[in-house]
């Protein structure tokens, strides 16, 4: 009896012992797996989801929304008779594309100081009350802004812009056409260029340096110093002076309602604005101003615009 007692104890014990085995293994068991935790979302004021959204601003707060630059609109075209000035222009050189005087453009203008002109100017280069044609320079609101007549290049016509001695009659309309000619053109001085095609002549003797082409616009002319610079037609200085900047001593003589010359880089210039110069005179010295060798460089325009001397010119 006590045998089988004891053997029953003995299984209680040995169940009792293997429970609490695979208890412990069942612990180990769990220890050993990982867990990742759940993901925690907080939704307080404080912890808002990180999610773009827009920002409002405060209350009482004007909203503006974001403003585009401006962009100016262009300017309209400068009407007939008129210039608007672009970055790197001069008057000087504004009156020689337009075939006039810078001192009538100055004056029709009321522009006291030929340096100070602004970018986007309006500018009149046409004689106020008119919008013919470039001629010769005259005095503001003359009614020579007729086209040319006969022989406004005679001695009575001499000096620096005469009040209107190349119109016919001071009493016509601006802009009207005389039905008579001037009265005083009985002098024997040359025939204005008007009369018939311009005739041309080489301004200088000396080998060809430079052809025309859109960035030289003209012809350079070699020599020395010194040597005779001549008018290529008759017409009138309408500038002689150093302010127009890469030309250096500068003479520019209108022959028409269509051609002038220009003659740069002077060492003397002989002839004065307004003086009546004929073909073939001499005008001007052979230099090197505002160039860095001694030659003349020659233009021909035509309404303002340069064209090829070769063009006009007779064979050397």
């Amino acid at each position: 009896m006590s045998k089988l007692r004891r053997q029953s104890v003995i299984a209680t014990t040995s169940m009792a012992q293997r429970i609490v085995m695979a208890g412990a293994l069942s612990t180990l068991v769990a220890c050993s797996t990982r867990l990742d935790n759940a993901p925690v979302i907080d939704r307080s004021p404080s912890g808002a989801l990180s999610t773009p959204t827009t920002q409002v601003p405060p209350a009482g707060t004007l909203q503006t929304a974001p403003v585009a630059p401006e962009v100016a609109a262009p300017l309209p075209p400068a009407p007939p008779g008129y210039y608007r000035v672009k970055p790197g222009d001069t008057l000087y050189r504004i009156a020689l594309v337009n075939g006039r005087n810078y001192r009538d453009v100055a004056t029709w203008n009321n522009i006291t100081n030929p340096n100070q002109i602004e970018v986007d100017q309006l500018l009149r280069v046409a004689p106020p009350g008119g919008s013919n044609p470039p001629m010769i320079a005259t005095t503001p609101g003359a009614p020579g802004a007729a086209p040319m007549n006969p022989a406004p290049y005679g001695p009575a016509n001499n000096g620096v812009t005469p009040p209107a001695p190349i119109a016919p009659s001071t009493s016509n309309p601006p802009g009207a056409i005389a039905a008579t000619p001037a009265p005083t053109p009985s002098t024997g001085a040359s025939t204005p260029a008007s009369n018939g095609p311009v005739s041309f002549s080489w301004p200088a003797k000396g080998p060809i340096l430079h052809n025309f082409d859109a960035q030289d616009k003209g012809l350079d002319i070699g020599g020395a110093a010194g040597d005779p610079v001549r008018a290529s037609s008759e017409g009138r200085v309408v500038y002689a002076g150093n302010g127009l900047r890469g030309y250096g001593n500068l003479i520019i003589i209108k022959h028409d309602a269509t051609f002038l010359t220009a003659y740069a880089h002077n060492r003397a210039l002989l002839v004065k604005e307004g003086d009546a110069v004929t073909k073939g005179q001499k005008i001007a010295e052979m230099g090197n101003t505002d160039s860095d060798k001694v030659m003349l460089h020659f233009e021909v325009r035509k309404q303002g615009k340069p064209v090829d001397p070769l063009q006009y010119l007779p064979p050397q």
